[in-house]
């Protein structure tokens, strides 16, 4: 059920982001009297469809992708049989540069749109809930195996970053930091101030078959919410409200505390004392004897005694926020191609294809996360059809910029040429990612 619910919000955003891209494509064409022979949700064989006027409509068996086909234009369906014959007035190649022009960039102007509305929309209707600074600082993070590599230690407390001060949390973890170039982390630990520099391919480290792997946590002390019935906790008699102050002699103040001596006492029983307050308000210590599973388990859920703000925005800021959003995530992917050329990234653990892609969906619909993510993918489609490779649109954007500057038009022939390379390209980029999603599975 997991595995479908995953493909099931794929194709919904896919097809959401696809149609609109293509429809940018089609109204810029109709508007300067071009003709749309197609329009397309998915590529071939089609399973359905209808014509209206000039144009047929129709949703395609492969949901991997969309397209239109307009009249007089060098595609990805290399149909060229009419291009040594003059061109008609309604034909792409009749009409000016830079309305040809327009045109290419009709859909990566609809995707950044669509990606900054859904961006201000999410700002506007869910505002933040963020842990501030002095708040996370009270106790520190929790340095996992990757942050230990740089010379973290659980309890430290972060002053700056990059030698400036930060608001929230949230900010450690940022791709602007992590994807930055000798981005650095000023700690406080015991009262002694030091830097330490993240390094250049940290954010390489941080990426395992499809999943970020965690390298920092917040801190935070907790009492007992809610014990799970039947569980190893209920037969020992925990129960909500308990705090946990010692097992096996070792003292327990915070919940990555427990965690640890839980793991490294799977499949066993241990003893546990724990306060439990009475009816008359004062703590009672109680002796507990818990049998662990084998995953490091006993079955209840925390309470975490950390206070996180919240905040909502006005339709104004939510415009400028989440503006802001989604033209970051162009940054990013721009400084992400930019490592990975310089070889401080590994494509294969970066690059995401439909089966990454779907994972990252999860399998429990969630609006919030549905919407973040498709939001996500509009602003990556637009960059990535911006890159100027034959039989993207930006491809044709290179070609046409340079038509405009120059007075020159490329020859039927070399475009013809360049979009058969632009494709073999694009399919063996395809197989690759798919390719490696399937290893990563595995």
């Amino acid at each position: 059920m997991e595995g479908l619910i995953m493909t099931a919000q794929l194709l919904l955003g896919l097809s959401i982001l696809v149609g609109l891209h293509e429809l940018g494509h089609l109204l810029a064409a109709k508007m300067f009297g071009m003709r749309v022979e197609k329009y397309s949700i998915g590529f071939p064989p089609k399973i359905w469809g209808f014509q209206y006027g000039e144009t047929e409509y129709s949703i395609g068996a492969i949901p991997l992708g969309g397209f239109v086909k307009i009249s007089g234009m060098i595609d990805e369906s290399l149909d060229t049989k009419s291009l040594s014959e003059e061109p008609e007035p309604w034909e792409f190649r009749a009409k000016p540069a830079w309305q040809r022009l327009v045109v290419m960039m009709g859909g990566i102007v609809v995707n950044v749109i669509t990606g900054v509305i859904i961006y201000i929309s999410l700002a506007y209707s869910n505002g933040e809930s963020y842990l501030s600074k002095e708040e996370f600082n009270k106790h520190g993070l929790v340095a996992y195996e990757l942050a230990e590599q740089i010379g973290l230690k659980t309890g430290d407390r972060i002053a700056l970053i990059n030698g400036n001060d930060f608001d929230k949390y949230g900010d450690l973890r940022s791709p602007e930091v992590l994807l930055g170039d000798r981005s650095t982390y000023t700690v406080d630990r015991n009262g002694e101030l030091f830097e330490i520099e993240i390094p250049s391919d940290f954010i390489d480290r941080m990426t395992h078959r499809n999943q970020a792997v965690p390298f920092i946590d917040y801190r935070f002390p907790f009492t007992v919410n809610r014990v799970a019935p039947g569980s190893a906790a209920e037969e020992a008699g925990l129960l909500a409200g308990d705090v946990f102050k010692n097992i096996e002699g070792t003292p327990i103040n915070y919940f990555d505390e427990l965690k640890s001596i839980l793991s490294d006492n799977a499949g066993k029983e241990i003893k546990a004392i724990v306060d439990r307050k009475s009816d008359g308000g004062s703590g009672d210590e109680v002796l507990l004897e818990i049998a662990v599973s084998d995953d490091g388990k006993i079955g209840f859920e925390t309470n975490p005694l950390i206070n996180f703000s919240s905040r909502e925005f006005t339709v104004g800021e939510s415009v400028a926020r989440g503006t802001e959003q989604a033209f970051t995530v162009v940054w990013v992917n721009i400084k992400a191609f930019g490592k990975m050329f310089r070889g401080e990234v590994d494509p294969r653990k970066s690059l995401a294809g439909p089966i990454g892609i779907a994972q990252m969906f999860g399998g429990t619909w969630n609006w919030l996360r549905f919407w973040t993510l498709t939001g996500l993918l509009s602003m990556v489609l637009a960059f990535m059809n911006f890159l100027p490779i034959p039989a993207l649109d930006g491809g044709h954007v290179m070609f046409l910029t340079f038509e405009i500057v120059s007075g020159r038009k490329p020859s039927d022939k070399f475009l013809e040429g360049a979009q058969k390379v632009g494709m073999i390209l694009l399919l063996g980029l395809m197989v690759f990612i798919i390719f490696n999603d399937i290893i990563k599975i595995f």
